[in-house]
């Protein structure tokens, strides 16, 4: 993805909570459902590099993702994504690459949206059957075929229930003949048997097993063993906290073996046990299902459920539940007891009490790696975490993962130095980004500074160690950096900071509070009192600092970035009486300015609060009607710019009493409202305005002849669609500004400006670079050398991903067109 002297450096973003929205093929990708994308990551990419990319195609949530089976040989590699949308979209990759390109999409396949994709290699060609179920409570078979999809049957779900988990697997060598689970929304597996040829695909229902109490999240067909006759196993996972191992044996014998269901009558007083066996018949063969094992071990829901055969032919099953925890089991070979071996996640006892710094919420999908040595789950902070067997030590231990915003990237803000960049969003996390040097300069989410409780809006660096962000709520709050974090930041990405000693070592969340207190550090042995509910300022024990936890050579994982990587949160600043819409810090640190939502006069105001004594500098300033929609202060902090929903903008220059007075408003800037501006870097004061009328407006200082200051247009120029992110580049290239904008649509376009902003061109980019959705905010990272390689924008999107692209100086030097 990207045009020749621009490349992607950094790709993040969550992942949805959906069991069936993940999966890792034979050749080490893993893909998920992220927002309406479908990411691509490879977990043992040397250097850990992240997400390598995100395929967009989808308009509403991915739910369902699947490679298809590959065999030594296949020239390409596919994936199958289905979605809210009610589309199925084909992907294709050369298999010697990672470069998926969207093949086919498939529009309205069911009435609902599609919850999972089960798939199977079908005969000896190129040919896989495919099927899905979707909240229309049917279930579609289709075939594909010469790189076209076909739909073969409709099957409507008797007694009716929305499908949530499908399992497909051959009957026989043939690969003609198949076997169908599918559950959801009942606790019932209803098993289904059908023959798939070239011409055409039947399945029936053939059985419906029952025993579970809730409803079924996770499906998973395997062979026993590679015996070309061995039995086949079906593992059902269940809201009930069990997983339930089924057997399909071929024949009408039922196995001996087989254990009676202790949820069964049977074992009421004057019965003997039973087992039920449910006869099956395809393609003239008879087969039974009967109830195999019963697996108790969670203490909550299980949401998913999968099985792998190991080289040595040894069978595991691999399951995640909303207990914080993953578990590897198997069959002991003496008793044939299915035994829990391993267990993964978190300790009950550490679960801790809240679920912003405490518990993660549960694990939604467990996934093997193609060799079996690793495994990856997906918590409720859409971020993933992976474990690595090491047969030395005969230990799972884990590994570095991805993680990412689950919701709308609402705010950009890189530190005065441009040494990391912070991000806030609607799931109510601020997060820092920054490079580890020593895994090959690539990119991580480093600390989770800010986790609140309500939808955070907007973000700026007062210093590069404290920041200003500002949320659903009418206060701001300021936060910095705790001395575990610098410490952090110093070792892994080699960022100094200036007064370290004076930090408080850490922070953490009171149970029942929204803000971050400072916290001691604490020694690995010194024990911890326990909890009590009853005291407001009760530490969470799980969000305790041990001084072990940052002492790290490697990005924090996923439990340390939610609870030992908090900001302590150091002044709040009062006076909005509505929401915050946004904020900026002047360059120097030494004021903020802020605007809340506002449909009156009253409330539109721009208050300013300086940071020494953190008081309100009074008055407030006034120009707008509606709700200031941004504000930023010029390169000198001469300047201060308002735009806003009432479709002007305003110019406050500085008095010589250290506050702002309006020098100069343009109530009909634009004919719709302005959405964002932006200062350029030149010697003459000059903005950019962005407007939802389809327009970017370059205005400069002009000096009448009466003395008058005023601001005038000396260009505009024109966007395919609503404009909703501007920035210009921090300095100058030669003699010319570069200015990025975003649109609704998700476009992103790069502008080359001359000095007097009289004239402009456009640098062609590639399309692969833009977002399927808004663009809600871009910044580019401030260069402080003269001469530099490349230039790096953020850009904030509301698909949830927060990207870092790389731009050539070469390639940006380029010749404004007339």
């Amino acid at each position: 993805m990207g045009t020749e002297g621009v490349s992607v450096e950094y790709l993040s973003i969550g992942a949805n909570r959906q069991t069936a929205g993940a999966d890792w093929n034979s050749r080490g990708l893993l893909a998920f459902g992220a927002d309406s994308n479908v990411a691509v990551w490879q977990p043992a990419d040397k250097p850990l590099k992240g997400v390598h990319s995100l395929l967009s195609g989808h308009k509403a949530a991915v739910k369902a993702v699947a490679f298809l089976p590959e065999v030594h040989g296949d020239e390409s590699s596919y994936l199958l994504s289905a979605s809210d949308d009610k589309t199925l979209i084909l992907w294709k990759s050369p298999a010697d690459r990672v470069d998926f390109r969207s093949l086919c999409t498939a529009v309205d396949i069911h009435q609902g949206a599609v919850n999972c994709i089960a798939v199977q290699r079908c005969g000896t060609a190129q040919r896989w059957v495919i099927a899905t179920g979707a909240a229309d409570a049917t279930i579609r078979i289709w075939t594909l075929e010469d790189d076209a999809l076909s739909l073969r049957q409709t099957i409507d779900t008797t007694p009716k229930f929305f499908p949530l988990c499908l399992s497909l697997y051959p009957l026989d060598a043939s690969n003609e003949s198949f076997v169908l689970a599918a559950a959801g929304t009942r606790d019932t597996v209803q098993i289904l048997t059908g023959q798939v040829t070239s011409a055409e695909a039947q399945f029936t229902v053939q059985a419906t097993l029952s025993g579970h109490e809730g409803w079924i999240r996770a499906l998973s067909f395997t062979k026993e063993s590679a015996e070309p006759d061995s039995d086949i196993l079906l593992a059902s996972a269940s809201q009930d906290k069990y997983i339930r191992i089924w057997r399909v044996r071929r024949g009408t014998q039922v196995p001996s073996t087989a254990a009676a269901d202790p949820t069964d009558g049977a074992f009421l007083p004057g019965k003997s046990p039973s087992n039920k066996a449910h006869k099956l018949k395809c393609a003239g063969n008879a087969y039974t299902v009967s109830f195999e094992a019963l697996l108790l071990g969670h203490e909550d829901w299980v949401y998913s459920a999968q099985w792998h055969i190991h080289e040595n032919g040894k069978l595991q099953l691999l399951s995640t539940s909303a207990d914080n925890s993953l578990a590897i089991w198997e069959s002991d070979p003496a008793s044939g007891i299915w035994v829990s071996m391993a267990r993964l996640g978190e300790i009950s006892r550490e679960k801790g009490a809240t679920t912003a710094t405490g518990s993660t919420g549960g694990f939604w999908t467990g996934l093997w790696s193609a060799d079996g040595k690793s495994v990856a789950c997906l918590g409720r902070t859409g971020s993933w975490r992976r474990w690595q067997y090491d047969a030395s030590i005969d230990t799972w231990q884990p590994c570095v993962a991805i993680s990412g915003h689950t919701k709308a990237v609402t705010g950009l803000s890189w530190s005065k130095a441009g040494d990391y960049l912070l991000s806030t969003s609607s799931d109510q996390t601020t997060r820092l980004h920054a490079k580890w040097k020593a895994g090959g300069d690539t990119w991580h989410e480093m600390s989770r500074p800010q986790i609140h409780g309500y939808d955070l809006n907007c973000i700026d660096s007062l210093s590069n160690a404290q920041f200003v962000s500002g949320a659903d709520e009418k206060l701001m709050r300021v936060f910095s950096q705790p001395k575990a974090v610098a410490g952090l930041l110093g070792q892994l990405s080699g960022i100094t900071q200036a007064g370290v000693q004076d930090m408080p070592d850490a922070a953490n969340m009171p149970v029942l509070g929204l803000s971050n207190k400072a916290i001691d550090m604490v020694d690995d042995d010194q024990e911890i009192q326990p909890i009590d509910d009853r005291d407001r300022d009760a530490v969470d024990p799980a969000s305790i600092v041990r001084k072990s936890h940052l002492e790290i050579d490697h990005p924090p994982f996923e439990e340390t970035l939610s609870r030992h990587t908090l900001w302590p949160e150091t002044e709040k600043l009062y006076g909005h009486g509505y929401e915050i819409s946004c904020l900026a810090a002047s360059h120097d640190g030494k004021l903020v300015a802020s605007a809340c939502k506002a449909s009156s006069v009253n409330h539109a105001v721009i208050r300013l609060f300086e940071t020494d004594r953190w008081t309100e500098v009074k008055p407030p300033l006034t120009a707008h009607s509606l709700t200031a929609a941004r504000v930023r202060f010029s390169p000198s902090d001469e300047h201060l710019l308002s735009v806003g929903r009432d479709r002007q903008f305003a110019v406050f220059k500085k008095s010589s009493e250290g506050g702002y007075q309006l020098l100069h408003a343009n109530a009909k800037a634009h004919s719709r409202m302005i959405l964002d501006a932006a200062w350029a870097p030149s010697q003459t004061p000059m903005f950019a305005t962005a407007g939802r009328d389809k327009q970017v407006k370059i205005w400069r200082l002009q000096e009448a002849e009466d003395g008058k200051t005023s601001f005038a247009q000396v260009t505009a120029v024109p966007c395919p669609s609503s404009v909703t992110s501007v920035d210009f580049l921090g300095r100058m290239i030669g003699d010319k500004c570069l200015l990025a904008i975003g649109t609704e649509t998700g476009r992103l376009g790069i502008y080359v400006l001359a000095a007097d902003g009289s004239t402009f061109s456009e640098i062609p980019l590639d399309a692969g670079l833009s977002l399927p959705k808004s663009i809600l905010q871009l910044a580019w990272r401030p260069v402080s050398d003269d001469v530099v390689a490349k230039h790096e924008l953020a850009v904030a999107g509301d698909d949830s991903s927060l990207r870092l692209y790389a731009f050539d100086s070469s390639y940006l030097d380029k010749d404004i067109g007339p």
